[in-house]
């Protein structure tokens, strides 16, 4: 078996779906991380694509590997945002070959029906019109937790305005009462001396986790506000390389990992996270902030590591740009998603969405 081509779907800026095919007719599909899609297209094309045609997908980890080592001045976000592309449609490719689901290809179900939260990706909604929604999803659609999002995106302890970090929290908690786990989002928000005090008024509301309490890079502040908090510090999305990943972990920087699949470079790369992460006792909750393949690559992530054990991240917010690309569409139920036995990622992509979008082929 060898690839024979490489083919993207390029719907906008938001969105470009990889199509991979071998020479005995198999074929399989998968993404590149949302956004920045006008960079990661071209990319594919001009560098990426020529380096797997004519590799054997079954080597997908071992060709990744040495892929990025001849690459190693080029890496940085758009390299990695394309290459998983690549690898998710090989993954596909493969559950499809053998009529398995990914997730059995990653080791095998620890489960299936998967707990989520929901996250809120908003910091222009009121405090009381956040608090009234995520009240209506309990009702709709049974979840047990949520995110929301609190100080100014590295914001340097600049709130979106005075007093709408503590009014939110309470608001939420009130609204939600004790039995919904809430989580708090700074990303990157906050010095340390600050996210201490908010992190102190997180835990007085009884919340599940702190996210990003401060800049991503100074991952040495982040470990100060971590050692200095009860309530886990999570961290990570925007991570992409392995060996940073290993030093955030080994020194205990984060109370929780967040790979974010996309960033990091496709499900092959991840899933080296969560084995670090189980190996270390702490869990893994990936980042997955839209509604695009990147959820159910995610599932099939939390369905097969024992380290991605609790709430998974869900946005609750509607992109009209991820519509009609795939079916079906996973449904939270009662607080969780279930995954079927179905080959690949089990899904299909839209007839109609691979007809108009911008077409480029390799071979």
């Amino acid at each position: 078996m060898k690839i024979t081509s490489i083919e993207t779907f390029h719907r906008n800026d938001y969105l470009a779906i990889v199509r991979i095919r071998t020479d005995d007719g198999a074929e399989g599909y998968g993404q590149t991380s949302p956004y920045l899609a006008n960079q990661t297209v071209p990319l594919i094309h001009s560098d990426i694509a020529s380096f797997f045609i004519g590799t054997n997908p079954w080597d997908l980890e071992a060709n990744i590997a040495e892929f990025a080592r001849r690459q190693y001045k080029f890496h940085g976000t758009t390299f990695w945002r394309a290459l998983c592309g690549i690898d998710t449609a090989v993954w596909d490719l493969l559950g499809r070959a053998v009529g398995q689901p990914v997730y059995r290809m990653l080791g095998g179900a620890v489960r299936t029906r998967i707990p989520v939260y929901g996250s809120s990706m908003s910091r222009t909604i009121s405090p009381e019109a956040e608090a009234e929604r995520l009240v209506g999803l309990v009702e709709t659609n049974g979840f047990r937790g949520f995110k929301i999002r609190i100080a100014e995106v590295m914001g340097r302890d600049v709130d979106v305005y005075p007093g709408r970090t503590e009014h939110i929290i309470r608001a939420t908690r009130q609204a939600l009462g004790d039995d919904v786990t809430l989580h708090a989002d700074a990303n990157g928000g906050y010095s340390v001396s600050k996210a201490i005090r908010v992190g102190r008024m997180l835990e007085e509301y009884g919340f599940g986790h702190f996210e990003e309490p401060c800049p991503f890079a100074e991952i040495e502040n982040t470990a100060q506000v971590a050692a200095a908090l009860d309530i886990p510090v999570a961290g990570g999305e925007q991570d992409n390389s392995i060996e940073q990943f290993n030093r955030i972990i080994g020194m205990r920087g984060v109370d929780i990992i967040q790979p974010d699949i996309g960033y990091i470079g496709g499900m092959s790369r991840a899933r080296k996270v969560t084995t670090m992460a189980e190996a270390a006792g702490i869990p893994a909750t990936p980042h997955c902030a839209n509604d695009s393949l990147l959820q159910v690559f995610t599932l099939h992530l939390a369905a097969s590591q024992p380290a991605v054990s609790q709430l998974q991240e869900w946005s609750i917010e509607d992109k009209p740009w991820f519509h009609g690309i795939f079916s079906p569409m996973p449904q939270v139920i009662d607080g969780h998603v279930t995954l079927t036995d179905a080959p690949g990622w089990g899904v299909e992509i839209d007839d109609h969405f691979l007809a108009t979008a911008q077409y480029d082929i390799t071979t």
